[in-house]
C-alpha cells in the first residue's frame, strides 16, 4: 500500500452559542480546522485533523512530501509529521488490516474512556448555564478556566448549583494565581466543595518550591503540564499529583508509560472535533494512566465533522470498534464549510473591561496584554466581586477614540 494522494481541507467548524461568544475573546480561530485526507493505490481513505491554531504540531508542506508514495504503515510513529497527517495514517492503516486504531497503539486496557465538557473563562451564570448543557449530553466532569477577572468563587458556586452531585470540576489557572501565598488560601476554599475534583497549574510549574508546599497543603489533586518541570524532578520534589499530555502518538504513548510507572494519572489533551476526539480516545483505550476525563473541547463546536457523533454515556464515550478511527467523516458537511485557508478570522476591535467591587477599573484591547499583565502580578489575584464586560467597536468616534487611547498605554486605569 502507498500513499498517492495527501490534500489539506481547511473547513470552519465554528463553535456553539455561549462557547463562541467567550472565546472570541482569544480562541475564536480554534474553530478552524486543516483536515487530512490521506489517499492510497488500494483505494482506502484516511482522515485527520490539525487545530493551526493550536495544536502539538502543524502538517508542512515538505512533511506532505516525504509521505507521499511512502508505505503508511511504516510513518505511523513519525510525530514530526504533525497532528491531521498521523491521524490519518492511523486512520487509513486501521482500515487496510481491518482493526481500529488502539489495536495499532497496544493492548487495550479500557473500553470508555472518560471526557471532560469544557469551558472558556465565562461569568458565573454562563458557566452554569454550559454546565447544565453537559449534564443533559451526558457529561460528568468539567474542565473550567480559573481567570482573576471573574469571582472564581461565584463562578463555582454556580456550577454547584446547577450539577448533580456526581458532577466533578477540574479548575485550570494557567499559573494565574502568580504565587503560593495568594493560592493557598484561595485553594482552600474551594477544596471546601466536594464538587471540585482537581487544579490545573495553579502558580507558574517553574516554581518548584511553590508547588511542592501546594501540594502538600491542598487538599486535592494538583495536575501538571507534563516535562514542566523535567518528570523526574517533577517526581522526586513531589509537585503534582498527575500530569496534562498532549502530544503525537509516539510521545503519548511515552509520557503516558512513564506517568504509569509513577503511578500517577493523566489527562489527554488533544483539542479538535470528532476526528480529534476519536483519536484520543483510541490513545486513552491502551494508556493505563490515562485516568481522568480528557480534553478535546468537543462541546465547544458547532459541527463534530462525523456523520454520527461519538456517544458520552454517564461521562465516558464508548472506544470505536470499527476499523481504523472507527468514524465516517461527513464530507458534504466539510465542503459547506471548507475556506481557502486558515488565516485568522476578522473580527472587531474590543474593549475588555475589569471591574473590581471597590469601583476601580482597567481597560485593554488586547487578551495578549490583559493575561500576561495579571500573570505578572501588576493587578489584583482573584478578588471576589471582580467581572470583566467587553465593547465591541460600534463604528462610532467616541469608540475609536477610546480604543485608541488604550491601545496607546496598554492598560488604562480608572473607576466606575
Amino acid at each position: 500500500m502507498r500513499i498517492t494522494r495527501i490534500e489539506r481541507i481547511v473547513v470552519d467548524a465554528g463553535h456553539t452559542p455561549t462557547a463562541g461568544r467567550h472565546m472570541r475573546r482569544g480562541l475564536a480561530d480554534w474553530a478552524l480546522s486543516e483536515l487530512c485526507k490521506v489517499t492510497t493505490d488500494t483505494g482506502l481513505v484516511g482522515w485527520g485533523e490539525t487545530l493551526p491554531h493550536y495544536t502539538w504540531g502543524v502538517v508542512t508542506d515538505a512533511g506532505v512530501e516525504r509521505a507521499m508514495g511512502a508505505n503508511p504503515a511504516e510513518l505511523l510513529w513519525d510525530d514530526s509529521l504533525g497532528a491531521g497527517l498521523q491521524q490519518a495514517l492511523f486512520d487509513v492503516v486501521g482500515k487496510a488490516l481491518g482493526v481500529p486504531v488502539h489495536r495499532l497503539m497496544g493492548s487495550a486496557v479500557r473500553a470508555r474512556c472518560p471526557l471532560a465538557w469544557w469551558c472558556y473563562d465565562m461569568p458565573p451564570h454562563d458557566w452554569a448555564s454550559e454546565a447544565q448543557r453537559g449534564i443533559e449530553a451526558g457529561y460528568t466532569a468539567f474542565k473550567l478556566k480559573a481567570r482573576p477577572w471573574f469571582d472564581i468563587v461565584e463562578q463555582v458556586e454556580a456550577v454547584s448549583d446547577a450539577t448533580p452531585a456526581h458532577a466533578k470540576l477540574d479548575l485550570d489557572f494557567n499559573g494565574l494565581l502568580v504565587d503560593a501565598g495568594h493560592a493557598k488560601p484561595l485553594l482552600t476554599t474551594l477544596a471546601g466543595n466536594p464538587k471540585v475534583a482537581i487544579f490545573e497549574t495553579p502558580i507558574p510549574q517553574t516554581d518548584i518550591g511553590g508547588n511542592r508546599s501546594l501540594r502538600a497543603a491542598v487538599p486535592r489533586p494538583i495536575a501538571m503540564h507534563f516535562d514542566s518541570p523535567p518528570f523526574l524532578t517533577a517526581v522526586r520534589e513531589g509537585v503534582c499529583d498527575g500530569f496534562v499530555v498532549g502530544a503525537g502518538a509516539a510521545a503519548c504513548l511515552h509520557q503516558g508509560a512513564q506517568a504509569a510507572a509513577a503511578n500517577m494519572p493523566l489527562w489527554l489533551q488533544l483539542v479538535g472535533t470528532g476526528i480529534t476526539t476519536a483519536f484520543a480516545m483510541h490513545l486513552g483505550a491502551v494508556l493505563p494512566a490515562a485516568r481522568w476525563p480528557a480534553i478535546s473541547c468537543l462541546n465547544t463546536y458547532a459541527y463534530d465533522l462525523l456523520t454520527e457523533p461519538l456517544s458520552v454515556e454517564h461521562g465516558y464515550v464508548p472506544v470505536p470498534q470499527a476499523p481504523g478511527l472507527g468514524v465516517t467523516v461527513d464530507e458534504d458537511l466539510i465542503h459547506r464549510l471548507r475556506r481557502p485557508d486558515a488565516s485568522p478570522l476578522e473580527l472587531p476591535r474590543t474593549i475588555y473591561t475589569v471591574r473590581w467591587a471597590d469601583g476601580r477599573t482597567a481597560d485593554y484591547v488586547d487578551r495578549d496584554v490583559y493575561e500576561p499583565d495579571f500573570l505578572a502580578g501588576n493587578q489584583p489575584v482573584f478578588e471576589r466581586g471582580v467581572t470583566l464586560t467587553t465593547t465591541e467597536d460600534d463604528g462610532s468616534v467616541a469608540f475609536d477614540q477610546r480604543y485608541r487611547s488604550i491601545e496607546a498605554v496598554g492598560c488604562l486605569v480608572g473607576s466606575s
